[in-house]
C-alpha cells in the first residue's frame, strides 16, 4: 500500500501540486491507511461505508470540520488517481459528503496596528535589520508567506524597485513601496552578506544557520513580534495579506489591480475583500459623523 500511496504523490508532483498540498495528501492518505489497517480491511476492499465511517471517527477524535473537509478531498483525489489507473473498478469517495465549514470573519488589521508591528524590529543587528525587511516586504506586496521565503536574491530589482514571484509556470512582478525598498536594500547590501555561509545561497531571506527562511521560522518571528506590539488579533502571515488587500481598496486601488497583485485567478477571490473594505470604511463614518 505505501508504494501505491508514494507512486500517487508522485503523480500529484508531477501535475506541479504545491509543496503544501502534496504534504497534506500525503498525510491524509498515510491516516487512513492506518485506520484501516486497525479495521483488518485492505484498501482495494474499502467500501464507500467503510470511507463514511472514517468521517466519522474523525469526528469523535474531535478533528475539525476544515481537517475533515481537506481529508475527504484527499480520499477523494486518490480514489480518483486508482479508478484513472484501473487499480479499482469504482471511486467509492466520489459521493462522500465533507462537513459543512463555517466561514470565519478574516482578520484584519488596521493601519495602526500594522505600523505597531514594523516598528519592533530593533535596527541595532542584523536579525532585526532582516526582520524589519521581510516585514516591511510582505505588507508591502500583499505576497504569500510560501512566495516570501521562496525569493532568491535574482528575484529582486533594487534599482526598478520591484520583485519578481514565481508560482508553478507563473510569474508576476510585484511593485515594492519605497519605504520598504529601502530597508530591503540595507539586508540586501549590508545584512545577508554577513548571514550566508556560501556565496552559492541564492534564497534572499536568510535565518540564524545561513540557510533559506523556513514557514516555521518566519511564523516564530511574526508571533515574537505580534506579542511585542500588543496585538490582540488573530495574526499569521495571511493576516497581513488580508490587510494589504483591504487597505489598497480602501484608498482607491482599482479591483482589477489588486487580483494580480495577489495572484489570484478569479477576480470573485479578490471580491471578498470589496465587503471588508466597505464594512471598514461604515464602521469609521459611524464612528467619526458628528450626526449620526
Amino acid at each position: 500500500m505505501e508504494l501505491i500511496i508514494q507512486d500517487f504523490i508522485e503523480y500529484l508532483n508531477s501535475r506541479q501540486v504545491s509543496k503544501n498540498t502534496l504534504l497534506s495528501y500525503e498525510r491524509d492518505i498515510n491516516q487512513l491507511s492506518s485506520y484501516l489497517k486497525e479495521l483488518d480491511k485492505k484498501m482495494f476492499d474499502v467500501t464507500e461505508s467503510d470511507l463514511q465511517g472514517y468521517i466519522v471517527y474523525m469526528q469523535t477524535v474531535g478533528k475539525s470540520s476544515a481537517t475533515i473537509s481537506r481529508c475527504v478531498a484527499s480520499m477523494k483525489a486518490f480514489y480518483r488517481y486508482l479508478l484513472k489507473n484501473k487499480l479499482v473498478e469504482k471511486n467509492i469517495a466520489e459521493k462522500l459528503l465533507a462537513p459543512k465549514v463555517e466561514k470565519k470573519e478574516l482578520s484584519i488589521l488596521s493601519i495602526g496596528e500594522v505600523e505597531k508591528l514594523l516598528e519592533q524590529p530593533t535596527q541595532d543587528d542584523l536579525k532585526g535589520q532582516r526582520d524589519k525587511a521581510m516585514l516591511e516586504v510582505l505588507y508591502a506586496t500583499g505576497i504569500r508567506v510560501t512566495e516570501l521565503i521562496s525569493l532568491n536574491i535574482s528575484d529582486v530589482n533594487l534599482n526598478a524597485g520591484h520583485l519578481k514571484v514565481k508560482k508553478k509556470n507563473k510569474e508576476r512582478i510585484i511593485p515594492i513601496s519605497n519605504t520598504a525598498l529601502k530597508y530591503l536594500k540595507v539586508y540586501v547590501e549590508d545584512v545577508r552578506p554577513l548571514l550566508i555561509k556560501t556565496e552559492k545561497e541564492e534564497s534572499l531571506f536568510i535565518n540564524a544557520n545561513g540557510q533559506k527562511m523556513t514557514r516555521q521560522g518566519f511564523w516564530k518571528i511574526l508571533k515574537q513580534y505580534k506579542d511585542q506590539a500588543k496585538i490582540e488579533k488573530e495574526l499569521t502571515p495571511h493576516t497581513i495579506r488580508h490587510s494589504f488587500a483591504v487597505h489598497m481598496l480602501q484608498n482607491g486601488a482599482e479591483l482589477k489591480s489588486v487580483q494580480e497583485l495577489l495572484g489570484h485567478t478569479d477576480v470573485a477571490s479578490t471580491m471578498m475583500y470589496t465587503h471588508v473594505a466597505d464594512m471598514k470604511i461604515k464602521d469609521e463614518y459611524l464612528k467619526a459623523h458628528p450626526r449620526v
